[in-house]
């Protein structure tokens, strides 16, 4: 990717990765690339092999204790954060793409941009030396339970969940607030024209213009979607509403 200018009070995004050339990739399409062509959010690589060693500018070593692959130097990595850190102002939390750590969800993208931007890690290999991780105080944080060559995917996907939710990008703000797990629920199901598809019809309530009808459908769709398809999420919002989880009554 090309560099931007430094752009003063607006959400900052920076990377440190091996691949820089990947970037801004799918951030650079749809909404998300135009809010960065507009000028609300930045996004800036930090090439990590830029602070290799050697000749060869090599950034990983051979696991201390013995084990198969390859460890990401700390030196070397210390170096990119320091410089990665030189440039940021305000609150920017500095993020390590790891399977084994916090799950990533709307709540955490809903916090992330409220902050001044973000500085991720890409991990590659087996990891990222433990000391590095300890001394910055470096929160990890997982896409789900799978494994990835690296966490250059992972860091778009944060990317973009977070920058959607920030003002004027996607231009609907009140979107973000109905969607999924915007409430801790599921969406309920959406539907367009035709009013008859296939042989099958839109429900009659949404076509009945009566919007308290309509909210209530929604909102009961959404406890059936939830309480069938995501019982962790279902508990979670019954512990936070004092529903029951079990309760037998009819969604």
């Amino acid at each position: 990717m090309t560099h931007t200018p430094e752009l003063h009070g607006v959400w900052a995004a920076r990377v440190i990765t091996l691949f820089p050339e990947l970037f801004p990739g799918i951030l650079g399409g749809s909404l998300t690339g135009k809010a960065l062509k507009d000028g609300l959010w930045q996004l800036d690589t930090v090439d990590l092999r830029r602070f290799g060693e050697g000749k060869h500018r090599n950034v990983d070593d051979t696991p201390a204790g013995g084990g198969a692959g390859m460890v990401l130097r700390p030196d070397v990595m210390g170096a990119a954060i320091e410089h990665a850190q030189s440039k940021t102002r305000g609150n920017v939390p500095l993020i390590y793409l790891s399977p084994r750590g916090r799950r990533f969800d709307q709540g955490m993208a809903r916090a992330l941009s409220q902050t001044d931007g973000v500085t991720l890690i890409c991990g590659r290999f087996e990891g990222l030396d433990q000391r590095v991780i300890d001394h910055y105080g470096i929160t990890e944080v997982s896409l789900g339970d799978f494994v990835m060559t690296g966490g250059e995917i992972a860091a778009q996907a944060l990317i973009d969940a977070t920058v959607r939710l920030i003002p004027r990008v996607l231009g609907n703000q009140a979107s973000t607030e109905e969607e999924s797990f915007s409430d801790g629920l599921l969406e309920h199901p959406q539907y367009t024209r035709p009013a008859v598809w296939n042989g099958r019809e839109i429900p009659e309530v949404l076509l009945s213009g009566h919007h308290a009808k309509i909210t209530d459908w929604r909102r009961d769709m959404a406890e059936r979607l939830t309480k069938e398809r995501r019982p962790d999420l279902w508990r979670a919002w019954c512990a936070a509403h004092n529903r029951d989880p079990e309760e037998d009554q009819e969604l």
